[in-house]
């Protein structure tokens, strides 16, 4: 969710698929690459635009048939519902536990590598 003052700016456009019930999906696409800050809505690349996605439950038709009908199957997808801020990630991170390295997170341990004890 955007913090306080920060926007992002999305469109909806509608996804198209003939084998699909609902054939037409409406989809949410952002428009800004950074989020939008300040009162004069200046765009910030220290964030970026990211979609929100949630999975819905769609029909899709299959090549068979019974009794002259259409036969179809459910097939989970996602859908962009809109967009929102998230962090840029520094260029320097070195990967999922890279915050180990980092000065703050050191404070945490004593000098033999262990937990301090408060």
């Amino acid at each position: 969710m955007p913090g306080l003052g920060q926007r992002t700016q999305h469109t909806q456009q509608i996804s198209y698929d003939p084998t699909r019930f609902p054939r037409h999906l409406p989809e949410a696409y952002c428009l800004c690459r950074g989020c939008l800050t300040g009162p004069f809505g200046e765009e910030d690349f220290h964030f970026r635009s990211a979609p929100v996605l949630v999975p819905a439950v769609v029909l899709r038709r299959t090549p068979a048939c019974a009794g002259g009908r259409a036969i179809y199957t459910e097939d989970y997808i996602t859908v962009a519902v809109g967009c929102t801020c998230v962090p840029e990630q520094d260029k320097d991170a070195g990967g999922p536990n890279s915050s180990l390295d980092k000065p703050g997170a050191k404070l945490l341990l004593g000098p033999s590598d262990e937990p301090a004890r408060p």
